[in-house]
């Protein structure tokens, strides 16, 4: 598995769709600043406050502050954005030369300074460098975090593959050794072991080959029209070829919906990860059930089983990526903890939303919404 590399932007541009937050008293340096800044998208504060209520409302790429403000200086607010977003880019404008006030600024980690009165030629250079290097912190960092993933992914991998390859190994090293006769009333149950280790193994490299494309094609949506019905009912006949030898009852109806606009892999993709757990964690005789209705502008889906359900304090985890919920703490746990975490992102990526309650013992209801359009 290969993690997807970021592409490194040229050191000599910067997102010109960023936005940068002027700071600063007067209004004319605020207007001459939106001028020389006018290839970005600019949001003026004329006070510290104000300058954090919009940081904290709007994506803000960059912030422009004068460091001698009325109500807080341009170190007051540098210190309050460093502790509301420790990543956040912060370029200080001054007319002191006072090298206190500078070191001052540097010990509360400012990105860069602009000396009054302004040079517009250094003012745009400034702010193109500072945002430069913000998109290459925030690229190494992503490329660091991939390494991580990607590290914390074959080591699952290796654990996941591992356990039903040494039962399948055991069995077939006891046959070779003559261990088991075929009259044996053990022979039998370990043949239908390795069979079914056999067939989680085949489920895992399926998986595996799923969640790397995933991987790789993650980030776009392409939509298409789509017949909702249609895919439910794919999506359960896919789960009916892995589960046909359970007991687990399906109940679903289609209604009569309008066609949706969806990338439909993704959700199909969506769809079954949430189908699948229903019928894991159903046991052998459970109910899931599928109702589909239009609500408002959205069209909800709503899965339920009568599983083992999920305690109240793992709820809140289980669409984190790598989770799996184990209440008998034995790490044996089947699959990668990777499903419902690719289901959110790509109901996400559609402006949908997906949301479970449960309760331990009585099952487990997941929902989700698509808007219509």
């Amino acid at each position: 598995m290969s993690a997807q590399i970021p592409h490194i932007c040229n050191l000599h541009s910067s997102p010109a769709n960023a936005t940068v937050l002027v700071v600063d008293d007067e209004s004319s340096i605020r207007d001459l600043c939106e001028q020389a800044l006018r290839k970005y998208n600019v949001i003026k504060a004329s006070t510290c406050d104000e300058a954090m209520r919009v940081y904290k409302s709007e994506h803000i790429d960059l912030i422009l502050s004068d460091i001698s403000m009325p109500g807080g200086s341009g170190i007051d607010l540098l210190k309050q954005v460093k502790a509301y977003d420790p990543n956040a880019t912060v370029v200080i404008m001054t007319g002191f030369v006072d090298k206190d006030v500078i070191l001052n600024a540097l010990k509360e980690d400012a990105d860069d300074f602009i000396n009054k009165p302004l040079n517009l030629i250094q003012l745009k250079t400034s702010i193109e460098k500072a945002l430069t290097r913000k998109t290459l912190k925030e690229e190494l960092a992503n490329l660091k975090h991939s390494d991580e993933l990607k590290t914390a992914f074959m080591s699952l991998v290796s654990h996941k593959l591992r356990t039903p390859i040494t039962g399948i190994s055991l069995f077939l090293q006891n046959l070779q050794d003559g261990i088991f006769s075929s009259d044996d009333p053990a022979f039998r149950q370990h043949i239908a072991m390795a069979n079914e280790e056999a067939g989680y193994l085949g489920r895992l490299v399926t998986d595996l080959l799923a969640f790397s494309q995933v991987m790789v094609n993650g980030a776009g949506v392409k939509k298409e029209t789509c017949n909702l019905n249609e895919l439910i009912t794919a999506t359960l006949l896919k789960c009916r070829e892995l589960y046909s030898h359970g007991g687990v009852a399906v109940d679903f109806t289609p209604t009569d919906l309008p066609l949706l606009q969806l990338d439909v892999p993704k959700i199909g993709f969506a769809l079954y990860q949430v189908l699948d757990n229903a019928h894991k964690f159903s046991g052998d005789f459970g109910q899931i059930s599928i109702k589909v209705n239009v609500c408002g502008d959205s069209v909800l889906v709503v899965i339920s089983d009568t599983g083992i359900g999920i305690p109240d304090l793992e709820i809140p985890k289980i669409f984190e990526k790598f989770y799996q919920v184990d209440q008998q703490r034995t790490g044996q746990i089947r699959g990668f903890g990777l499903g419902l975490f690719y289901a959110r992102d790509f109901i996400r990526q559609h402006g949908g939303s997906i949301s479970l309650v449960s309760e331990p013992g009585l099952g487990t209801t997941v929902t989700i919404a698509m808007p219509l359009q």
